[in-house]
């Protein structure tokens, strides 16, 4: 199972004195297997990119598939097609607008026309999956739950869709440490268990390399690098440095040591690495 962008390009504001083109002549096959985080700049046309990958937004040219399915197209299959796509928007907090837990974890299955004994089957089980107590939280305001409980609601109204692939916008924008940490496991959960396919726009360097699989660097409306996130940070810093991106910590801190005259394995992307080297280097071993 894929989804596919066939040379597709987006022109906003077509045939105005606006118009502006953000997406280039893109092509891309992400298969349900990975979990693929996007780059770029600001205005590089990442946001662009994921609302033509969930049906939101259709090609000015080109198209926009899922498992051979044009989601462009108004025929069941097209509307079947964009239902296996699931969107997390930046702060989806915000978007919260129920009177109670339950309300807004069930609006998603209501809409797709299920009965009430299968909506509340699939907000337990979404609940329960974001790690979320269904007798303590379903009856409450969402407004009066923290910053990571609430980001929790939104990705369980999102997840009792049962969607085929999760598109998340900077997951971790806004939260606390403990926050952003319960935030991603309950995302690791779903990609590994749930085997549901993951696409996160993020400007963290460091949760592209922890996280991801598979790494897209958009430029100016484009594909620029597309690989291994590890290798691309590894191999190409100077080019994701040109176009404007940072690279990990854990990059910066392995060159100024091998600057310094201390030999860092290049293969190190984490900090738990790092310090067993240096041990072993200060016991001489």
């Amino acid at each position: 199972m894929s989804m596919e962008l066939e040379h597709v390009s987006f022109t906003y504001s077509k045939g105005t004195p606006y118009e502006k083109e953000v997406l280039h002549d893109i092509s891309l096959t992400i298969e349900k297997s990975d979990f693929t985080a996007i780059i770029g700049h600001t205005g590089s046309g990442k946001s662009t990119l994921i609302q033509n990958l969930n049906g939101l937004l259709h090609p000015t040219a080109g198209r926009a598939l899922i498992e051979g399915t044009d989601l462009a197209g108004k025929s069941p299959e097209a509307r079947a097609a964009r239902s296996k796509v699931g969107m997390v928007f930046q702060y989806p907090e915000h978007q919260l607008f129920a009177e109670t837990v339950y309300e807004d974890v069930a609006f998603g299955p209501r809409n797709l026309g299920l009965g009430e004994d299968e909506v509340e089957r699939r907000v337990r089980e979404a609940m329960a999956f974001v790690g979320l107590d269904y007798e303590a939280l379903a009856r409450r305001s969402p407004f009066n739950l923290s910053g990571g409980q609430m980001r929790r609601v939104a990705i369980a109204g999102v997840v009792s869709m049962q969607p085929e692939y999760l598109i998340l916008d900077e997951p971790s924008a806004g939260l606390d440490p403990g926050a952003r940490r319960d935030v991603f496991r309950e995302i690791l959960e779903l990609y590994r268990k749930r085997k549901m396919g993951m696409i996160m726009v993020t400007h963290s360097m460091e949760d592209a390399l922890q996280f991801a699989t598979r790494l897209i660097v958009l430029n100016d409306g484009r594909v620029f690098l597309d690989g291994k996130p590890a290798d691309l940070f590894r191999e190409r810093r100077q080019e994701l440095i040109r176009v404007g991106m940072d690279i990990p910590e854990i990059y910066k801190l392995a060159d100024a040591l091998r600057a310094a005259g201390i030999d860092i394995p290049e293969t190190i992307t984490d900090r738990a690495a790092l310090v067993k080297v240096l041990r072993r280097r200060k016991g001489g071993k």
